[in-house]
């Protein structure tokens, strides 16, 4: 068997990249690999679920970029086989680093957000840079991931490549830890018997991912019956979020808990998983929302009308429309049921997407 397979992330903070990463670290060492998890910082909640079989790599630098120097130390010293990263920086620094270092390992990169949409609503000066530096450095990668096909063609349009140059490999689903974790207790008073119905939001609270919209959709939804709205997730939106639901009349009904290490026994006891985003790469509360058979309402924006099949498995309505939203949130309560969504996750299960991307790590293996 190769050498090891590196995985390169800034840190492990609770972000989607951070799960995924963690997810196919796990699964290649099950399946008798050398892996490291290779960190600028290690610091993250999901450093304790990091398998005993992986060996964590700490770069101890102050910052990504800060990391290059001892990235190709590392590499130097190590020779992985290959060495996957995600997230525009790490990649970016990944391909510098593997360059500077020689040697044979293979750098794959991933990207994991529709890139036009997200450097266009940053800020204009930097993300132009940024964009630049991408351009030039993920030309020099060996092989390029997008988390769906909107990520893949918009990439490939921003690099000026053909779209076959870029394999579309979905974010994987732990079917088992989803189900197991979902299981277990949770203490709240929202969730016994006979209280109102809860409509869940999972996600960064970030600017892309446009919760005001689903707590407007809310304040509509609430007028016109009982129902309550919970939010899992931190950041720099919570404040304004807030507000808003002070400011409609729906504050008593509205919950901020913050990052939950176990999401899935919220999901499970939710009425509806409702995603308002204003882009997506490949969502992974959609997709864990699927493993659980859920009710979803999401916008139909970049990958998540691939995973919901163009409103197959969910209903999908336009970004930024809280009444279409509320309309499609209280279809789903009326309804009191949904498709056996399971089934559709079974197409992302960890083991099938871990595979995929040996396929790309270890090309040779393939053709042995």
């Amino acid at each position: 068997m190769s050498g090891a397979i590196a995985l390169f992330l800034p840190s492990l903070e609770g972000g989607g990249a951070e799960r995924v990463f963690v997810d196919l670290a796990n699964e290649f060492a099950k399946q008798g690999r050398r892996v490291d998890l290779v960190l600028a910082s290690t610091r993250g909640p999901y450093l304790t679920d990091v398998s005993t079989a992986v060996r964590v790599v700490d770069l101890a630098a102050p910052r990504v970029l800060a990391a290059l120097p001892r990235l190709v130390r590392y590499l130097r010293r190590e020779r992985p086989a290959a060495l996957l990263s995600g997230l525009d920086h790490a990649n970016v620094v990944a391909v510098m680093a593997r360059r500077l270092a020689g040697g044979s390992t293979r750098c794959v990169i991933s990207m994991r957000s529709v890139p036009s949409e997200v450097y266009g609503r940053a800020d204009a000066a930097g993300s132009r840079v940024l964009l630049r530096i991408v351009k030039a450095a993920y030309r020099l990668a060996d092989a390029i991931v997008a988390n769906s096909e909107a990520v893949a063609s918009d990439l490939a349009r921003l690099l000026g490549m053909p779209a076959s140059v870029i394999r579309v490999i979905y974010n994987p689903v732990d079917l088992r830890r989803i189900e197991e974790q979902s299981r277990e207790p949770l203490a709240h008073p929202w969730f016994a018997e006979g209280a109102p119905p809860v409509v869940l939001g999972v996600g960064s609270l970030a600017p892309l991912k446009d919760f005001a919209t689903l707590v407007r959709a809310f304040a509509l939804l609430r007028a016109s019956r009982g129902c309550r709205l919970v939010i899992l997730g931190e950041g720099p939106e919570r404040a304004s979020l807030a507000a808003a639901a002070d400011r409609l009349g729906v504050a008593g009904d509205f919950l901020l808990p913050g990052f939950q290490r176990n999401p899935f026994a919220w999901m499970r006891r939710a009425a509806v998983i409702a995603s308002s985003s204003l882009t997506e790469g490949c969502p992974n509360a959609l997709m864990q929302a699927l493993a659980l058979s859920k009710p979803i309402v999401s916008t139909s924006v970049g990958g998540s009308v691939e995973l919901l099949e163009h409103g197959r498995w969910g209903r999908l309505v336009p970004a930024e429309s809280p009444d279409l939203m509320a309309a499609a949130i209280a279809e789903h309560l009326a309804a009191g049921s949904a498709p056996d969504t399971r089934v559709r996750a079974a197409q992302f299960s960890l083991d099938r997407i871990a595979h995929q991307y040996l396929h790309m790590l270890v090309p040779a293996e393939r053709a042995a």
